[in-house]
């Protein structure tokens, strides 16, 4: 979600780190971890750790240290729509990355197939976008991502289309390129960029963050500005961004033209050790759903209304409906939503059924968002074990 208008609290400088080093924190934070969760998957390891040590940070899953992988952990989503900033879930591709960053020398560059190379300082922008992997069956490379690398914000920024109106784009030009402040670790490895079509970057919907849920936004979320593209996955909402590129060529670099991609196949799913398909970017999120005050293996009063509550969200439009199986997915009923909040953000639902008999027993959920597209009933797998929507299932036990 997003919002031009809240104006944030003035801009200070970010020291957050000090002396220590993004290395230090990395293992100091692994070391004064002291409470694990559990996520009970099979083909391999489902314990993590719970810290606390990182900056502006609460209780986080530790996903990897470095570079810092922090998961939301997921009785979060039950308490509202918005996830506080302390826990919006971090990923970073490189841990190479300051950690003092000085507000007032700070700059945003502007510069390619534009009239006007810009530089343009904070104060100028502020007048002036893989969850679920570690259910992949066989397991996959990557992150091991549960259902907490998603997060939900209301975003404070200025429009992309403003400031490249503001630098003239050239005729021509068919590509936008962002990069960030983060910095390979290794030689000859690839600084991490994502581009966009000339157009979506022009479409008004994009836009330059600098605050988030009314703050400034979090170190580790991308100060003192981000990219946020709306419906998109994360991958392009690049942190701690200060260089745009247009581009007259398309964009060649690793992240652009070879990394984070998916069959193109309906629903982007192969079969295991299947070869042959074409592979196309990753780009929008898929419409997706979860209960969230009912975990696996929870009881619940058999023959008595019970409640089910939870999220949803569409993808990259809005949902038009949520609906509740309590059979395994033989019949559906629907929820109750509640208030839309904003087009690509979070939606509460809930609904109240009841279990028939006792035992063991199946509750599933379902978002349909409004392109009429629902979640697959079938499993996701794809190498990367990208854009994972399968409906969730729930197992709980009648008594």
């Amino acid at each position: 979600m997003r919002d031009h208008n809240i104006q944030p609290s003035r801009l200070t400088r970010r020291r957050v780190l000090g002396g220590m080093g993004v290395a230090s924190l990395a293992l100091m934070s692994s070391a004064s971890a002291q409470e694990t969760v559990d996520l009970h998957v099979p083909g391999g390891p489902s314990t993590r750790l719970i810290t606390t040590s990182y900056p502006q940070k609460g209780p986080m899953i530790l996903q990897r240290s470095s570079p810092p992988w922090l998961e939301t952990p997921f009785e979060v989503f039950d308490k509202g729509v918005f996830t506080p900033n302390d826990q919006h879930y971090v990923s970073w591709h490189w841990a190479n990355f300051p950690g003092d960053i000085d507000v007032d020398s700070f700059r945003l560059t502007v510069r390619g197939q534009v009239n006007q190379t810009l530089s343009l300082s904070l104060k100028d922008i502020l007048q002036c976008a893989g969850n679920s992997r570690i259910y992949a069956v066989p397991r996959v490379a990557g992150a091991q991502w549960a259902d907490g690398s998603m997060s939900n914000a209301i975003w404070t920024g200025v429009r992309l289309k403003d400031v490249l109106d503001r630098a003239g784009v050239k005729p021509g030009a068919i590509q936008v390129r962002f990069g960030g402040l983060d910095e390979p670790v290794m030689e000859g490895a690839p600084k991490f960029l994502k581009s966009l079509t000339i157009d979506h970057a022009r479409d008004g919907e994009v836009m330059i963050a600098f605050a988030m849920n009314g703050e400034q936004l979090p170190l580790l979320n991308g100060f003192p500005l981000r990219l946020v593209v709306p419906g998109w996955c994360g991958v392009y909402w690049v942190k701690m961004l200060n260089d745009i590129e247009v581009l007259d060529q398309p964009d060649t670099n690793y992240w652009t033209a070879t990394g984070y991609r998916v069959p193109d196949t309906p629903h982007n799913t192969v079969n295991p050790g299947e070869t042959g398909f074409k592979m196309v970017p990753v780009t929008r999120n898929a419409p997706r759903s979860f209960i969230t005050n009912v975990r696996n293996g929870d009881g619940v009063p058999v023959g008595t209304p019970a409640l089910a509550r939870g999220i949803a969200f569409g993808g990259d439009c809005g949902v038009a409906r949520v609906d509740l199986s309590i059979d395994g997915g033989k019949s559906w009923q629907p929820t109750q939503l509640g208030a839309d909040q904003g087009t690509y953000g979070f939606r509460q639902w809930q609904t109240q059924f009841t279990l028939p008999a006792p035992g063991a027993q199946t509750l599933m959920v379902r978002c349909t968002n409004t392109k009429n597209e629902a979640q697959p009933d079938f499993r996701i797998w794809n190498p990367a074990g990208y854009l994972f929507n399968t409906v969730e299932t729930t197992h709980v036990v009648a008594a």
